[in-house]
């Protein structure tokens, strides 16, 4: 699908093509609108200055450390794994990490928007995907952001619609605008 064309006679004729690319392009903009969504939200509730993250941490943290007390279930042997990692790496971290979150759903909401690095770039929004899905931040929209960075990974939407085309033809030897 990397050869794709935006001009009439291509998607004249490439029609279940194009509605597939039409489609990833729109799942690719959806996800930066929660990438940019989550960077203005933690923007202008401060928490890369205040003790925002460290306070949610600490609640999580002791949610999941209750839950896991309650029985020898899966769930429970489950939140006794994330209540460590909130207790060992978050929680200690809480602020290097409302930085590293914050900036990185701008960069990855940006490369999105321009489509630069895209494949890089959602492979870094998986990480924070697969990171929040560890402190217990785990609702029925993870599944569904990770569906969307694994698509975005396979395919090169960023040569479809964005400057990765551009940069890749310019720097060829780069992996970063494949």
């Amino acid at each position: 699908m990397s050869n794709f064309e935006w001009n009439r006679d291509y998607l004249s004729t490439h029609k279940a093509k194009a509605a597939g690319v039409i489609s990833v392009l729109i799942i690719r903009y959806l996800y930066m609108m929660i990438f940019i969504y989550g960077f203005f939200h933690k923007l202008v509730h401060g928490w890369m200055w205040n003790d925002i993250i460290t306070q949610r941490f600490l609640t999580m943290y002791h949610t999941l450390q209750a839950a896991a007390l309650h029985d020898d279930s899966l769930a429970a042997r489950i939140a006794g794994l994330q209540a460590g990692y909130m207790q060992y790496f978050a929680i200690p971290l809480s602020m290097p990490i409302a930085w590293i979150v914050t900036i990185g759903e701008l960069i990855v909401g940006l490369s999105m928007l321009l489509g630069i690095a895209t494949r890089r770039n959602a492979v870094f929004g998986l990480f924070l995907l697969l990171n929040f899905a560890a402190g217990g931040y785990y609702n029925f929209t993870i599944p569904i952001l990770v569906f969307m960075s694994l698509l975005i990974i396979l395919l090169p939407t960023g040569q479809w619609l964005g400057l990765d085309k551009k940069l890749s033809r310019q720097h060829p030897q780069s992996p970063w605008f494949k």
